[in-house]
């Protein structure tokens, strides 16, 4: 197979073959990658300067991605820190790292958007006692992780989102886009909030 392949620090990955990774247990899966995210992170892994870089290479970088199953399924993935990662033909994926996505799912926004989203995320649901009514604070709304932040800051029901950001157009047209709708497409269970309900996690 193919796969973007660093096999110095100081140069860019290159595209060419590599061993396909194969599943170790019966938790783990052979999936085509569809998609992988390209995040700050996964440049800090392939120049070797993440505080995780064990300094051994050559390396395929990429943490997390979107795959297709033997069984045509689609899903949303999150490996380990390896050698082996998701800028490949294929990659080896943990069953109980991954979500399985509606057949719909446009796999190149999910690969993008699901990184900073899950971000964005956890510093509303987990760092910090947010209530809705509550207001917001996002600084750096202008980049990928801040846009998220401040819808999903709207769709946890903040009473006012207030962005920062250094692009005065971005922060415009992120100010008329209209809120997230308040069921994320999801059924909600009656007296809780959606989004308090747990990921449907894969059932390979």
């Amino acid at each position: 197979m193919h796969a973007a392949v660093v096999t110095r620090f100081d140069s860019a990955p290159r595209y060419q073959e590599f061993p396909a990774p194969v599943p170790a247990d019966e938790d783990e899966m052979l999936v085509d990658v569809l998609a992988a995210g390209l995040q700050p992170r996964v440049r800090s892994q392939a120049n070797g300067s993440h505080y995780t870089s064990t300094d051994e290479l050559p390396l395929v970088p990429g943490i997390d991605g979107v795959g297709r199953g033997p069984d045509g399924r689609l899903c949303y993935f999150i490996l380990p820190d390896t050698t082996m990662g998701a800028m490949a033909e294929q990659t080896v994926i943990d069953v109980r790292r991954g979500v399985v996505l509606p057949d719909s799912t446009d796999p190149v926004v999910v690969a993008a958007a699901m990184n900073p989203a899950m971000s964005s995320w956890v510093a509303l649901r987990q760092r910090v006692p947010f209530q809705p009514g509550q207001d917001v604070l996002v600084l750096g709304a202008t980049g990928s992780a801040g846009q998220l932040a401040v819808q999903i800051a709207r769709l946890f029901g903040a009473k006012n989102v207030i962005a920062a950001g250094r692009d005065a157009g971005r922060l415009a047209a992120l100010a008329a886009l209209p809120a997230l709708p308040p069921r994320c497409g999801s059924t909600a269970t009656p007296g809780r909030r959606p989004w308090d309900r747990p990921l449907p996690m894969s059932t390979w």
